[in-house]
Protein backbone atom coordinates (compact mmCIF):
# COMPACT_ATOMS: atom_id res chain seq x y z
CA UNK A 1 0.00 0.00 0.00
CA UNK A 2 1.19 3.50 -0.80
CA UNK A 3 1.16 5.81 2.22
CA UNK A 4 0.78 9.54 1.88
CA UNK A 5 3.38 11.61 3.68
CA UNK A 6 2.07 13.84 6.44
CA UNK A 7 2.93 16.88 4.36
CA UNK A 8 0.48 15.68 1.72
CA UNK A 9 -2.30 15.20 4.22
CA UNK A 10 -3.07 18.90 4.56
CA UNK A 11 -3.46 19.25 0.82
CA UNK A 12 -5.52 16.06 0.53
CA UNK A 13 -8.10 17.40 2.97
CA UNK A 14 -8.84 20.21 0.53
CA UNK A 15 -10.03 17.72 -2.08
CA UNK A 16 -13.71 16.82 -2.51
CA UNK A 17 -14.86 14.24 0.01
CA UNK A 18 -15.75 10.74 -1.21
CA UNK A 19 -19.41 10.52 -2.10
CA UNK A 20 -19.72 7.15 -0.35
CA UNK A 21 -19.11 8.63 3.09
CA UNK A 22 -21.61 11.00 4.64
CA UNK A 23 -19.96 13.70 6.73
CA UNK A 24 -22.09 14.34 9.85
CA UNK A 25 -24.22 17.46 9.70
CA UNK A 26 -24.88 19.79 12.62
CA UNK A 27 -27.67 18.48 14.86
CA UNK A 28 -29.80 20.13 17.53
CA UNK A 29 -28.90 19.42 21.14
CA UNK A 30 -32.12 18.71 23.02
CA UNK A 31 -30.48 19.35 26.40
CA UNK A 32 -30.50 23.06 25.59
CA UNK A 33 -27.37 24.14 27.46
CA UNK A 34 -25.25 21.14 26.51
CA UNK A 35 -23.71 22.45 23.32
CA UNK A 36 -22.77 25.81 24.84
CA UNK A 37 -21.12 24.08 27.78
CA UNK A 38 -19.25 21.66 25.56
CA UNK A 39 -17.98 24.56 23.47
CA UNK A 40 -16.78 26.38 26.59
CA UNK A 41 -14.82 23.34 27.73
CA UNK A 42 -13.30 22.80 24.28
CA UNK A 43 -12.36 26.48 23.97
CA UNK A 44 -10.58 26.29 27.33
CA UNK A 45 -8.87 23.02 26.36
CA UNK A 46 -7.38 24.73 23.33
CA UNK A 47 -5.57 27.04 25.75
CA UNK A 48 -3.23 24.09 26.37
CA UNK A 49 -2.48 23.70 22.65
CA UNK A 50 1.11 24.31 21.52
CA UNK A 51 1.10 25.19 17.84
CA UNK A 52 4.85 24.70 17.46
CA UNK A 53 4.81 21.20 18.92
CA UNK A 54 1.50 20.33 17.28
CA UNK A 55 0.10 18.87 20.52
CA UNK A 56 -1.44 19.80 23.83
CA UNK A 57 0.79 20.48 26.85
CA UNK A 58 3.80 18.75 25.27
CA UNK A 59 5.66 18.36 28.56
CA UNK A 60 3.29 15.56 29.64
CA UNK A 61 2.50 12.14 28.17
CA UNK A 62 2.12 11.99 24.38
CA UNK A 63 -0.98 9.80 24.42
CA UNK A 64 -2.89 12.51 26.25
CA UNK A 65 -2.76 14.64 23.09
CA UNK A 66 -4.25 11.73 21.16
CA UNK A 67 -7.04 11.57 23.70
CA UNK A 68 -7.56 15.35 23.52
CA UNK A 69 -7.69 15.09 19.73
CA UNK A 70 -10.43 12.47 20.01
CA UNK A 71 -12.36 14.66 22.47
CA UNK A 72 -12.13 17.57 20.04
CA UNK A 73 -13.19 15.45 17.06
CA UNK A 74 -16.10 13.95 19.01
CA UNK A 75 -17.25 17.53 19.64
CA UNK A 76 -16.86 18.42 15.95
CA UNK A 77 -18.82 15.35 14.92
CA UNK A 78 -21.63 16.21 17.31
CA UNK A 79 -21.92 19.92 16.61
CA UNK A 80 -20.47 20.57 13.16
CA UNK A 81 -18.31 23.31 14.72
CA UNK A 82 -15.07 23.26 12.71
CA UNK A 83 -13.39 26.19 14.40
CA UNK A 84 -10.39 24.12 15.45
CA UNK A 85 -9.93 21.99 12.34
CA UNK A 86 -6.67 23.86 11.52
CA UNK A 87 -5.30 22.56 14.82
CA UNK A 88 -6.50 19.06 13.96
CA UNK A 89 -4.56 19.24 10.71
CA UNK A 90 -1.49 20.64 12.45
CA UNK A 91 -1.60 17.89 15.08
CA UNK A 92 -1.79 15.07 12.56
CA UNK A 93 0.91 16.65 10.41
CA UNK A 94 3.28 16.94 13.36
CA UNK A 95 2.53 13.68 15.15
CA UNK A 96 2.78 11.36 12.16
CA UNK A 97 6.56 11.95 12.19
CA UNK A 98 8.73 9.28 13.87
CA UNK A 99 8.76 9.70 17.63
CA UNK A 100 11.96 11.04 19.15
CA UNK A 101 11.89 8.38 21.87
CA UNK A 102 10.87 5.55 19.55
CA UNK A 103 12.17 6.11 16.01
CA UNK A 104 12.00 2.35 15.52
CA UNK A 105 8.26 2.72 15.04
CA UNK A 106 8.72 4.71 11.87
CA UNK A 107 6.06 7.28 12.69
CA UNK A 108 2.32 7.27 11.95
CA UNK A 109 1.61 6.94 15.69
CA UNK A 110 3.54 3.69 16.08
CA UNK A 111 4.83 4.04 19.62
CA UNK A 112 6.77 2.03 22.20
CA UNK A 113 3.56 0.86 23.86
CA UNK A 114 0.58 -0.57 22.07
CA UNK A 115 -1.92 1.48 24.05
CA UNK A 116 -0.33 4.77 23.00
CA UNK A 117 -0.72 3.71 19.38
CA UNK A 118 -4.32 2.68 20.02
CA UNK A 119 -5.42 6.08 21.33
CA UNK A 120 -4.13 7.87 18.25
CA UNK A 121 -5.52 5.21 15.92
CA UNK A 122 -9.03 5.65 17.32
CA UNK A 123 -8.66 9.41 16.92
CA UNK A 124 -7.83 8.76 13.25
CA UNK A 125 -11.02 6.72 12.91
CA UNK A 126 -12.97 9.68 14.28
CA UNK A 127 -11.10 12.03 11.93
CA UNK A 128 -12.32 9.85 9.07
CA UNK A 129 -15.87 10.01 10.42
CA UNK A 130 -15.70 13.80 10.56
CA UNK A 131 -14.01 14.48 7.22
CA UNK A 132 -14.63 11.45 5.04
CA UNK A 133 -10.94 11.51 4.10
CA UNK A 134 -9.70 7.94 3.70
CA UNK A 135 -6.10 8.92 4.50
CA UNK A 136 -7.06 8.93 8.15
CA UNK A 137 -8.48 5.44 7.85
CA UNK A 138 -5.26 4.32 6.20
CA UNK A 139 -3.34 5.60 9.23
CA UNK A 140 -5.66 3.64 11.51
CA UNK A 141 -5.18 0.49 9.45
CA UNK A 142 -1.42 0.87 9.64
CA UNK A 143 -1.69 1.24 13.42
CA UNK A 144 -3.95 -1.80 13.74
CA UNK A 145 -1.39 -3.90 11.90
CA UNK A 146 1.39 -2.56 14.12
CA UNK A 147 -0.55 -3.47 17.25
CA UNK A 148 -1.45 -6.89 15.89
CA UNK A 149 2.24 -7.61 15.36
CA UNK A 150 2.51 -7.73 19.16
CA UNK A 151 -0.08 -10.44 19.59
CA UNK A 152 1.69 -13.37 21.26
CA UNK A 153 0.85 -16.88 22.43
CA UNK A 154 1.82 -16.09 26.02
CA UNK A 155 -1.28 -16.37 28.23
CA UNK A 156 -3.04 -17.95 25.27
CA UNK A 157 -3.06 -14.79 23.17
CA UNK A 158 -3.55 -11.08 23.51
CA UNK A 159 -1.61 -7.93 22.71
CA UNK A 160 1.57 -7.11 24.62
CA UNK A 161 1.61 -3.65 26.21
CA UNK A 162 5.34 -2.85 26.64
CA UNK A 163 7.06 -3.16 23.26
CA UNK A 164 10.74 -2.64 24.23
CA UNK A 165 10.52 -5.33 26.93
CA UNK A 166 7.85 -7.41 25.16
CA UNK A 167 5.91 -7.82 28.38
CA UNK A 168 2.59 -7.41 30.16
CA UNK A 169 -0.80 -8.43 28.84
CA UNK A 170 -2.99 -5.61 30.14
CA UNK A 171 -6.58 -4.56 29.74
CA UNK A 172 -6.22 -1.23 28.02
CA UNK A 173 -4.05 -2.35 25.10
CA UNK A 174 -6.37 -5.25 24.34
CA UNK A 175 -9.54 -3.20 24.73
CA UNK A 176 -8.19 -0.53 22.40
CA UNK A 177 -7.13 -3.19 19.92
CA UNK A 178 -10.44 -5.00 19.52
CA UNK A 179 -12.28 -1.66 19.51
CA UNK A 180 -10.03 -0.43 16.69
CA UNK A 181 -10.34 -3.62 14.64
CA UNK A 182 -14.14 -3.63 14.99
CA UNK A 183 -14.33 0.08 14.13
CA UNK A 184 -12.31 -0.51 10.98
CA UNK A 185 -14.60 -3.35 9.96
CA UNK A 186 -17.63 -1.12 10.38
CA UNK A 187 -16.13 1.49 8.06
CA UNK A 188 -14.73 -0.78 5.32
CA UNK A 189 -17.41 -2.31 3.09
CA UNK A 190 -16.94 -6.02 2.52
CA UNK A 191 -14.30 -6.46 5.21
CA UNK A 192 -13.96 -9.82 6.91
CA UNK A 193 -10.38 -9.73 8.20
CA UNK A 194 -10.74 -6.91 10.73
CA UNK A 195 -13.92 -8.43 12.09
CA UNK A 196 -12.23 -11.80 12.53
CA UNK A 197 -9.38 -10.15 14.41
CA UNK A 198 -11.77 -8.16 16.57
CA UNK A 199 -13.79 -11.23 17.49
CA UNK A 200 -10.64 -13.23 18.26
CA UNK A 201 -9.30 -10.43 20.45
CA UNK A 202 -12.58 -10.00 22.32
CA UNK A 203 -12.94 -13.76 22.77
CA UNK A 204 -9.47 -13.94 24.29
CA UNK A 205 -10.10 -10.91 26.51
CA UNK A 206 -13.43 -12.20 27.77
CA UNK A 207 -11.85 -15.54 28.69
CA UNK A 208 -8.64 -14.06 30.12
CA UNK A 209 -10.00 -13.43 33.61
CA UNK A 210 -9.37 -9.67 33.53
CA UNK A 211 -13.12 -9.14 34.05
CA UNK A 212 -13.49 -10.04 37.69
CA UNK A 213 -16.38 -11.64 39.58
CA UNK A 214 -17.89 -8.19 40.25
CA UNK A 215 -17.94 -7.57 36.46
CA UNK A 216 -15.25 -4.89 36.72
CA UNK A 217 -12.04 -4.90 34.70
CA UNK A 218 -8.73 -5.08 36.56
CA UNK A 219 -5.54 -3.70 35.04
CA UNK A 220 -4.03 -6.86 33.60
CA UNK A 221 -2.63 -10.37 34.02
CA UNK A 222 0.25 -11.63 36.14
CA UNK A 223 3.43 -12.33 34.22
CA UNK A 224 4.06 -15.78 35.67
CA UNK A 225 0.64 -17.41 35.95
CA UNK A 226 -1.50 -15.35 33.53
CA UNK A 227 -4.28 -14.71 36.03
CA UNK A 228 -6.05 -11.48 36.97
CA UNK A 229 -3.49 -9.39 38.86
CA UNK A 230 -6.11 -7.76 41.06
CA UNK A 231 -4.73 -4.31 40.23
CA UNK A 232 -6.78 -1.12 40.25
CA UNK A 233 -10.11 -1.03 38.41
CA UNK A 234 -9.35 2.27 36.65
CA UNK A 235 -12.41 3.84 35.09
CA UNK A 236 -10.95 3.93 31.58
CA UNK A 237 -10.60 0.15 31.64
CA UNK A 238 -14.34 -0.01 32.30
CA UNK A 239 -14.98 2.44 29.47
CA UNK A 240 -13.06 1.44 26.36
CA UNK A 241 -14.46 -2.09 26.55
CA UNK A 242 -17.98 -0.60 26.28
CA UNK A 243 -17.05 1.16 23.05
CA UNK A 244 -15.54 -2.00 21.63
CA UNK A 245 -18.58 -4.08 22.46
CA UNK A 246 -20.87 -1.54 20.81
CA UNK A 247 -18.71 -1.68 17.67
CA UNK A 248 -18.95 -5.49 17.74
CA UNK A 249 -22.72 -5.28 18.14
CA UNK A 250 -22.92 -2.98 15.13
CA UNK A 251 -20.80 -5.45 13.18
CA UNK A 252 -22.64 -8.63 14.13
CA UNK A 253 -26.12 -7.69 15.46
CA UNK A 254 -25.30 -10.01 18.37
CA UNK A 255 -27.11 -8.52 21.35
CA UNK A 256 -24.93 -10.54 23.75
CA UNK A 257 -22.28 -7.86 23.19
CA UNK A 258 -24.67 -5.18 24.44
CA UNK A 259 -25.63 -7.38 27.36
CA UNK A 260 -22.02 -7.79 28.43
CA UNK A 261 -21.39 -4.06 28.04
CA UNK A 262 -24.43 -3.27 30.15
CA UNK A 263 -23.26 -5.70 32.83
CA UNK A 264 -19.91 -3.89 33.09
CA UNK A 265 -21.49 -0.43 33.04
CA UNK A 266 -24.00 -1.42 35.72
CA UNK A 267 -21.16 -2.78 37.86
CA UNK A 268 -19.42 0.60 37.69
CA UNK A 269 -22.53 2.50 38.73
CA UNK A 270 -23.04 0.04 41.61
CA UNK A 271 -19.43 0.30 42.81
CA UNK A 272 -18.94 2.34 45.97
CA UNK A 273 -15.30 2.78 44.98
CA UNK A 274 -16.05 4.22 41.53
CA UNK A 275 -19.24 6.20 42.19
CA UNK A 276 -19.42 8.33 45.34
CA UNK A 277 -22.60 10.30 46.03
CA UNK A 278 -23.62 9.79 42.42
CA UNK A 279 -20.36 11.19 40.98
CA UNK A 280 -17.87 9.11 38.99
CA UNK A 281 -14.70 8.93 41.06
CA UNK A 282 -11.25 7.65 40.19
CA UNK A 283 -9.61 5.50 42.89
CA UNK A 284 -6.82 8.09 43.10
CA UNK A 285 -9.16 11.09 43.49
CA UNK A 286 -9.14 11.01 47.25
CA UNK A 287 -5.61 9.72 47.74
CA UNK A 288 -2.86 11.72 49.40
CA UNK A 289 -0.78 11.76 46.20
CA UNK A 290 -3.78 12.46 43.98
CA UNK A 291 -4.04 11.39 40.36
CA UNK A 292 -1.10 11.66 37.99
CA UNK A 293 -1.42 13.21 34.53
CA UNK A 294 -2.44 9.89 32.96
CA UNK A 295 -5.04 9.06 35.57
CA UNK A 296 -6.58 12.53 35.28
CA UNK A 297 -7.89 11.58 31.83
CA UNK A 298 -9.54 8.30 32.75
CA UNK A 299 -13.05 9.36 33.83
CA UNK A 300 -13.80 11.26 30.64
CA UNK A 301 -12.83 8.20 28.61
CA UNK A 302 -15.32 6.14 30.60
CA UNK A 303 -18.04 8.72 30.02
CA UNK A 304 -17.25 8.90 26.30
CA UNK A 305 -17.98 5.23 25.88
CA UNK A 306 -20.82 5.07 28.41
CA UNK A 307 -22.50 7.64 26.18
CA UNK A 308 -21.88 5.43 23.15
CA UNK A 309 -23.47 2.49 24.96
CA UNK A 310 -26.40 4.62 26.13
CA UNK A 311 -27.15 5.65 22.56
CA UNK A 312 -26.92 2.03 21.39
CA UNK A 313 -29.53 1.17 24.04
CA UNK A 314 -31.68 3.87 22.51
CA UNK A 315 -35.08 2.65 23.72
CA UNK A 316 -34.03 2.46 27.38
CA UNK A 317 -31.33 5.16 27.53
CA UNK A 318 -30.40 3.70 30.95
CA UNK A 319 -27.33 5.90 31.56
CA UNK A 320 -28.62 9.26 30.37
CA UNK A 321 -29.52 10.54 33.84
CA UNK A 322 -26.19 9.46 35.34
CA UNK A 323 -24.16 11.12 32.59
CA UNK A 324 -26.15 14.33 32.73
CA UNK A 325 -26.07 14.50 36.54
CA UNK A 326 -22.28 14.19 36.45
CA UNK A 327 -22.09 16.94 33.84
CA UNK A 328 -24.25 19.21 35.99
CA UNK A 329 -22.10 18.48 39.06
CA UNK A 330 -18.84 19.10 37.24
CA UNK A 331 -20.14 22.35 35.74
CA UNK A 332 -21.32 23.62 39.11
CA UNK A 333 -18.55 22.35 41.39
CA UNK A 334 -15.46 21.28 39.47
CA UNK A 335 -15.04 24.34 37.21
CA UNK A 336 -13.36 27.69 37.72
CA UNK A 337 -14.44 31.06 36.34
CA UNK A 338 -12.54 30.54 33.05
CA UNK A 339 -14.12 27.13 32.33
CA UNK A 340 -11.15 24.99 33.35
CA UNK A 341 -11.98 21.76 35.20
CA UNK A 342 -10.39 19.94 38.10
CA UNK A 343 -9.90 16.18 38.15
CA UNK A 344 -12.54 16.00 40.89
CA UNK A 345 -15.89 16.74 39.30
CA UNK A 346 -17.45 17.40 42.69
CA UNK A 347 -14.74 19.97 43.42
CA UNK A 348 -13.35 22.06 44.77
CA UNK A 349 -11.35 23.35 41.81
CA UNK A 350 -7.61 23.29 42.38
CA UNK A 351 -5.80 22.77 39.08
CA UNK A 352 -6.38 21.93 35.43
CA UNK A 353 -4.31 20.14 32.81
CA UNK A 354 -5.12 19.00 29.29
CA UNK A 355 -5.93 15.62 30.86
CA UNK A 356 -8.60 17.04 33.21
CA UNK A 357 -9.90 19.33 30.47
CA UNK A 358 -10.22 16.62 27.84
CA UNK A 359 -11.93 14.49 30.46
CA UNK A 360 -14.47 17.24 31.11
CA UNK A 361 -14.91 17.77 27.36
CA UNK A 362 -15.78 14.11 26.85
CA UNK A 363 -18.22 14.30 29.74
CA UNK A 364 -19.99 17.35 28.31
CA UNK A 365 -20.15 15.88 24.81
CA UNK A 366 -21.56 12.63 26.20
CA UNK A 367 -24.21 14.63 28.07
CA UNK A 368 -25.52 16.24 24.90
CA UNK A 369 -28.64 14.69 23.42
CA UNK A 370 -30.19 14.58 20.00
CA UNK A 371 -33.68 14.57 18.60
CA UNK A 372 -33.25 11.46 16.51
CA UNK A 373 -35.36 8.44 15.62
CA UNK A 374 -34.30 5.33 17.51
CA UNK A 375 -33.77 2.41 15.15
CA UNK A 376 -34.02 -1.01 16.81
Amino acid sequence: MMWQSSSLLFASLLLPLPSTHAVPARRQDTWGTGEARAKAVIDAMMGFYNETAGRWQPEIAWWLSGNALQALLDYVQRTGDRTYMPQVLRTVDAQTAPLDWWPEGGGYFRADSTDDTGWWALAMVRAFDVTGNATYLDYAKLDEDYMHNYWSDDCGGGIIWNIPNLEYKNAISNELYFTLAAALHNRIPGDEDYLARALDAWGWFEASGMINSAHLVNDGLTEDTCVNNGATTWTYNQGVVLGGLVELYRATDDEDHLGTAKQIADAVLASSALVVDGVLTEPCDGGEAGCDFNQQAFKGIFMRYLGVLDEALCVERPYRDFIRANAETAWAMGRNETDYFDVRWNGPFDNATVATQASAASLMVAAMDWAEVCST
